[in-house]
């Protein structure tokens, strides 16, 4: 369960005790926690994540990331200043933070009043985050990685008080703009909400090839991380499409036949694997006549631990899982992370159809 933001040492020390306990008994959800947060399993299958020699200080740690702080010594000395529910920046901020995600418009205008600096300042967290970021609901706490309905107003209050629309924050292990978190998360999509609050930061300034040190396209971005509404609208706020894998995830097959002889080899693979998640078939079988092999895994930035045959399936695009396997696409190749099949990915994205063909042809 979520924290509160001022909840004292011990709250956070019983969750650590709760987590191994669970990671202990096998508990699945413990086990991604450690996968994803523990340094020993990160970027390893799920299968490798046990708790043989693991104590508490290991579940320390994990909760310690889970709230976005590199040690559980940085954790305790936030719940310090934190936990007393005074007036210093630490609790300022956080304020602003949950007017930011709960969407409170008047509570954070009257914080913007009396502490117009606010809108400059940084989280006391690893990813060191401006209000501005949370409204992307992504790369900050998980618990605060939501979407109001009234999101784009907050934005704009944000924005209008002086908040820099490129500023970088340090997310995933980059730097990272607003704009490339909000185009790769799934609250602001899940709301409606994507497509208009990236209109509103370009409004105010934000650039379309921003800063940073990954995801510097906003539509590259939303394309790799599955959202194809979101990259058309910025393609029609002058996002240039002048690249085989642009013109592939946005599903123009006469703009990827024009741009696929100059292309190389880098962007036909990612072409391929754009195209086969968006379910663009007609582009799919461009790439595909042109000597794509569909068996390979993705490249990177393009989810490389699966196949275009894994993401068709998940996303439930039978035209296009028909062409890849009638192409010879294996159907035993396993995820990289996972270690699931084409078959698995169906199954688990509740593509009844898919997976029934799937099976139809040999998928066990």
């Amino acid at each position: 369960m979520p924290l509160s933001w001022h909840a004292p040492l011990a709250e956070y020390l019983a969750q650590a005790e709760r987590l191994l306990l669970a990671l202990r008994s096998g508990d699945g959800p413990a086990r991604e926690c450690f996968k994803w947060e523990h340094p020993r399993f990160h970027g390893r299958p799920l299968s490798d994540v046990s708790a043989e020699g693991l104590e508490l200080g290991d579940a320390q740690l994990v909760v310690a990331h889970r709230h976005a702080f590199d040690s559980w010594a940085e954790l305790a000395a936030f719940a310090a200043p934190a936990g007393d529910g005074g007036d210093g920046p630490v609790p300022r901020f956080e304020r602003a933070v949950e007017a930011v995600v709960s969407g409170d418009a008047s509570a954070l205008r009257a914080m913007l009043r009396a502490a117009p600096d606010l809108v400059h300042a940084r989280s006391s967290r690893r990813h060191h985050a401006t209000l501005l970021h949370y409204i992307a609901a992504n790369g900050v706490e998980g618990s605060r990685q939501r979407t109001p309905r009234n999101a784009v107003e907050i934005a704009t209050i944000l924005l209008e008080a002086g908040a820099e629309p490129d500023a970088l924050a340090d997310m995933y292990e980059q730097r990272c703009t607003t704009m490339s978190m909000l185009v790769s998360s799934t609250p602001p999509a899940d709301a409606g909400l994507q497509a208009a609050l990236a209109g509103t930061l370009l409004d105010h300034g934000a650039s379309l090839d921003g800063a940073g040190t990954k995801w510097r396209s906003p539509l590259m971005t939303a394309l790799a991380f599955g959202f194809l509404d979101t990259a058309r609208a910025l393609a029609g706020r002058g996002a240039p499409v002048d690249r085989l894998d642009v013109a592939a995830g946005l599903g123009m097959p006469d703009a990827a036949t024009r741009l696929l002889p100059a292309s190389d080899a880098a962007d036909r693979h990612a072409a391929l694997a754009l195209a086969a998640q968006h379910g663009h078939a007609d582009v799919v079988r461009l790439l595909l006549d042109a000597g794509e092999d569909p068996d390979r895994l993705n490249p990177d930035g393009h989810h490389s631990h699966a196949t275009p045959l894994h993401h068709a399936a998940l996303a439930g695009h039978r035209d296009v899982v028909t062409l890849l396997v009638q192409r010879g696409a294996r159907l035993e190749i396993r995820d990289a992370i996972y270690e699931s099949t084409p078959l698995g990915w169906a199954e688990h994205g509740g593509q009844a159809a898919v997976a029934e063909f799937l099976r139809g042809h040999g998928a066990s």
